[in-house]
């Protein structure tokens, strides 16, 4: 169905004010599930990426569960348990204004998936330290204590190196992107 020029007038006024575009077309829905399916093979479960694909391409700051639903054609009922996810896993956070009633959901940072590898950065340490605890239980002398020694280095080493590789993504994003290119801090 065709938008009539009163609809397609509402959506630019709502995309200027940084509001949800409404609901997308059907090119850009097929988009957002195909992106959606990578995030679920990678792990995300399928309506947390649905929502975290339509976020990540709409032009608007905040959502409304009422605007993920009507810009994903789903039920209000699909969003609630996918945006829990994605606000726990740290990917979107949740707010409300005062005196508002509902909760808005957004990414924070415009680098975000810098900011979502800084924060990964932090989930490799207790890792590492476990497999320390383990080594120190076992003796490295033993074949499970050497593999807990190597699984304590190979943390230790994804966690500098991470940090490293976000130093260098910053670098480069600021090179490709300029003075508006801010990026979370990672510390070692």
């Amino acid at each position: 169905m065709a938008r009539t020029t009163r609809e397609e007038a509402a959506m630019a006024v709502s995309a200027a004010a940084g509001e949800p575009s409404g609901t997308p077309g059907e090119d850009v829905l097929r988009f957002i599930e195909r992106f959606a399916m990578a995030l679920a093979d990678f792990g995300l479960p399928r309506m947390a990426a649905r929502v975290f694909a339509y976020i990540l391409i709409d032009d608007a700051e905040r959502y409304t569960a009422a605007d993920l639903a009507s810009g994903l054609r789903v039920s209000p009922a699909a969003i609630s348990g996918a945006v829990r996810t994605l606000v726990q896993a740290n990917l979107i956070g949740k707010e409300r204004e005062p005196g508002a009633r509902v909760d808005t959901y957004r990414i924070y940072d415009d680098d975000v998936w810098g900011t979502i590898m800084s924060r990964r950065v932090d989930t490799v340490e207790p890792f590492e330290q476990l497999a320390g605890e383990g080594v120190e239980l076992l003796g490295a002398d033993r074949r499970g204590g050497r593999r807990l020694r190597e699984t304590q280095e190979f943390y230790a080493f994804m966690r500098r190196k991470l940090a490293e590789n976000l130093d260098e993504w910053r670098e480069h994003r600021q090179a490709l992107f300029g003075e508006g290119a801010q990026s979370a801090e990672v510390t070692d």
